[in-house]
């Protein structure tokens, strides 16, 4: 089969985007590894959008989704891109346990972000999960936690999941904040920026209010999990509380490893503290055929994903002829606003909820990589004895060779590394994923 766009992910930035494409007569497909439409932000968001535990935001993905759903692009649904040859426009698929190829004349990677790695001693005991993973389970089956739960970290994510427990009849037992003393202060001077955004800081503040009268601490170090073969309690600088479930948020970082295997360029974000492949403001990569969009670019939130994604779109259409360049300055004129309006706050989210130098930089018998089982001390021995970099490292331990790739220990390896050599992470470098970007078996592979 062969399209105009090809687009990975239908989270708001690949949606809007197919739904711009399609409308100026652009044949569109989208791969998409989740059941449904809607991304993280929006996960099943077609069943659950009537439910009060989620918010009001749910309202504009149902809207979203419809929109898609009605533009008569080619949707896949548990499909996953394993490699993508974007020279010759072709993505080799794996769905339904089968393996297929396509090709597109152009490709759009909305492949949406992923949670920072927050390794903590015992953040592999079963119990302890990411704040997005809770997320999951309350979106797609009704599922909160059992026993009593503590929320640990910082960000906008740890106080909206906070608010979406207790709505659903599940409130924390504890909200432990890692955000540093004397923080709030630092960002006054982003408060004159961040006036552009004041719907979103509106928001912000209201969740704020609504989880007001939950337990918390605040300024929390030496996080940690114990327990005898599950989590049974979570453990801090100045006490301690009983838990059967730990939820992990320490903000979102790019989702880049399809970026990376493909070879585009990327930059560091030190506000970030991550790497972002470079785009320019519609999106177009270092690749001619390849563009990115929304959170796989930097951190932006769902309104600007989706400015991003209508931007993309647009641009997909004026590339591949069916929009010419009045047109394309005329229509993406209001998205580009919306899209700045959107990021305005992101410099005041950035200054406040930087991670912590503990979470980047574990202490030496902290699990670094999760399937290798490799500690964040072998990997400062392994600096020490000459491995400069990720892709080095790998000839003295295997981290980064598991299952996830180096998904989840490529910023804590990163920083470790740059910590024994004295040197800017920006300096370490980062892993070269290869394909298959997702593991697959050889029936699989022999099927194609």
């Amino acid at each position: 089969m062969s399209y105009d766009l090809a687009i990975i992910g239908a989270g708001p930035a690949g949606m809007a985007a197919a739904v711009e494409a399609a409308a100026h007569g652009l044949r569109v497909v989208v791969l998409d590894e989740g059941g449904g439409p809607g991304g993280q932000i929006f996960r099943a968001v077609e069943q659950a959008a009537g439910d009060p535990a989620l918010g009001a935001d749910y309202a504009v993905g149902r809207a979203l989704v419809g929109a898609f759903r009605a533009a008569g692009v080619e949707y896949r649904p548990l499909a996953t891109l394993w490699h993508l040859d974007p020279d010759a426009g072709l993505l080799s698929v794996l769905a339904e346990g089968r393996t297929s190829t396509l090709a597109a004349r152009r490709v759009l990677l909305a492949t949406g972000a992923q949670e920072r790695p927050v390794p903590i001693p015992g953040w592999t005991l079963p119990g302890v999960l990411t704040a997005g993973a809770g997320q999951i389970l309350l979106k797609t089956a009704g599922v909160v936690p059992q026993g009593p739960t503590v929320l640990a970290g910082q960000g906008p994510l740890l106080r909206l999941v906070a608010a979406q427990l207790a709505r659903a009849g599940a409130p924390p037992a504890l909200i432990l904040e890692t955000t540093p003393p004397g923080r709030r202060r630092a960002v006054l001077r982003h408060l004159p920026g961040a006036w552009a955004g004041r719907g979103l800081l509106g928001r912000g503040l209201g969740l704020l209010l609504e989880t007001r009268g939950l337990p918390r601490r605040q300024g929390v170090r030496e996080l940690r999990a114990e327990g005898e073969g599950r989590l049974q309690r979570v453990v801090w600088d100045s006490g301690s509380i009983a838990a059967a479930t730990l939820l992990l948020h320490e903000g979102v970082i790019p989702a880049t490893h399809i970026s990376r295997a493909l070879g585009l360029d990327h930059a560091w974000d030190a506000a970030q503290q991550c790497w972002r492949p470079v785009t320019d403001a519609f999106g177009a990569s270092s690749h001619a055929q390849v563009a990115l969009a929304g959170d796989a670019t930097g951190i932006g939130g769902w309104e600007a994903a989706m400015a991003a994604g209508h931007l993309a779109g647009l641009d997909a259409a004026y590339r591949l002829g069916r929009l010419d360049g009045a047109g394309l300055a005329y229509r993406a004129g209001p998205w580009l606003a919306a899209r700045r309006r959107a990021l305005a706050l992101r410099p005041l989210l950035d200054a406040l909820y930087a991670p912590p130098a503990a979470i980047l930089a574990p202490a030496d018998a902290v699990i670094a990589c999760r399937c290798e089982e490799v500690t964040a001390g072998q990997v400062r021995q392994a600096a020490r004895l000459g491995a400069t970099g990720p892709n080095q490292l790998k000839a003295y331990l295997r981290c980064g060779m598991g299952p996830c790739q180096g998904r989840l220990c490529a910023p804590t390896v990163a920083a470790l590394i740059a910590e024994v050599r004295g040197v800017p992470v920006e300096s370490v470098g980062a892993y070269r994923p290869r394909a298959p970007y997702k593991p697959l078996t050889v029936a699989q592979l022999a099927g194609l």
